[in-house]
């Protein structure tokens, strides 16, 4: 096997280690090529059985010695490649990170990057990649997104409850009996109960937005960066590749209040896509950047939100503000001027009432919905 042939049997394994599955093209393998060495892509092929392996299991699968494995795996997770942490009983875990969702691209954009010819040149490769799955999506588009708005949700929003222009609370409604709910409440979360669960925190760049600064093409809502929340061994990960930096609950609830200042919305990750698990990481999303933001989606978004918006009426002036703000697209004035949002686009992060002048917008909140917005239909 020449190695490019070994290359492209590397691309087939990192595909399959979770994520958003990727068509093995050439542009792939020119991605890989920047993270892969070429005297580590037999060590790759050690994981097409088991994605994630410990020290016993990676001696027999690559036939390697324990010296021999930690020096590559040191190597490759500095570059977002493998993640090596230890599991809940201690032992040492080596798990194969896919590419993309969540894994090489999240993790090497988290970090600082400065502005060279190689980065540049990694970035244009993504962009590359992520237009080409764009095309194979449009291509196949009625076959693709009913199956794909089947998935279930990524990320859950964690609402703000703080109104800006009044300095006072957001209204709660409790309603548990919403139809829309999915069989089970969750218990409502704020972002200050979410940082004070967790003693290791680490904070990174969003990726998102470092990558489109590096192609030159920065975001349009906001120039705050390090954004991104990393917890537990996540963050014990993050900080030991330098993707991120240890902080202190105070540092992270100051980042958490510019975040919303800036209109951004709170999402949470947990392992396995279960919420009932503690959460792994916070994004703070934009809605020209990130790739669960309306603008740039290449897949419908798929969140989990327990809240929805409502509108006072005696109190809404008809400003627009809230359809300014608004990142799904949900919010809209109806022929009485008075603001109105679409329920199955409505994700529930609070940013409409957050900002609204009147303080004219609750938040309900009832059992789990799913929300699913497809990306749209392009004209061939």
């Amino acid at each position: 096997m020449n190695m490019d042939e070994k290359y492209r049997k590397a691309g087939e394994i990192i595909s399959q280690a979770g994520g958003t599955p990727l068509p093995v093209n050439d542009t792939l393998i020119q991605l890989l090529k920047y993270f892969i060495m070429e005297d580590e892509v037999d060590f790759i092929a050690s994981f097409n059985e088991k994605k994630s392996q410990t020290m016993e299991q990676l001696k027999l699968s690559s036939g390697l010695s324990e010296e021999e494995i930690n020096k590559k795996v040191k190597d490759l997770a500095s570059r977002g490649v493998i993640f090596n942490q230890p599991n809940s009983k201690g032992i040492m875990v080596f798990r194969l990170l896919p590419l993309f969702n969540v894994g090489t691209f999240e993790y090497n954009f988290m970090g600082k990057l400065e502005v060279t010819e190689r980065n540049r040149e990694i970035a244009a490769l993504f962009n590359k990649m992520f237009a080409e799955l764009d095309s194979m999506v449009q291509a196949n588009y009625d076959a693709i997104i009913p199956m794909l708005m089947t998935t279930p949700p990524i990320d859950r929003t964690v609402p703000v409850f703080e109104n800006q222009p009044k300095n006072e609370p957001v209204k709660i409604i409790i309603n548990e009996d919403l139809e829309t709910g999915i069989d089970r409440i969750v218990p409502s979360q704020r972002v200050e109960e979410l940082i004070t669960k967790f003693d290791e925190i680490a904070l990174g760049h969003c990726f998102c937005r470092h990558y489109k600064d590096i192609q030159g093409t920065p975001c349009k809502q906001t120039d705050e960066r390090e954004t991104c929340f990393t917890f537990g061994k996540s963050a014990r990960f993050t900080s030991e590749q330098g993707f991120s930096r240890m902080i202190t609950k105070d540092e992270a609830l100051k980042v958490l209040k510019r975040a919303e200042e800036a209109g951004l919305v709170h999402k949470a990750y947990h392992p396995n896509f279960d919420t009932s698990k503690d959460e792994t990481s916070i994004c703070n999303c934009c809605r020209c950047c990130c790739g669960n933001g309306v603008d740039n989606m290449l897949a419908p978004i798929s969140n989990v939100t327990s809240f929805i918006s409502v509108v006072n009426d005696d109190l809404c002036i008809g400003c627009g503000t809230c359809v300014e703000k608004c990142h799904t697209y949900a919010a809209y004035l109806n022929e009485d001027k008075k603001a109105r949002r679409k329920e199955d686009r409505c994700i529930g992060c609070g940013v409409c009432a957050h900002f609204c002048p009147q303080n004219a917008i609750s938040m309900v909140k009832g059992k789990e919905r799913i929300v699913r917005i497809p990306p749209k239909k392009k004209q061939s």
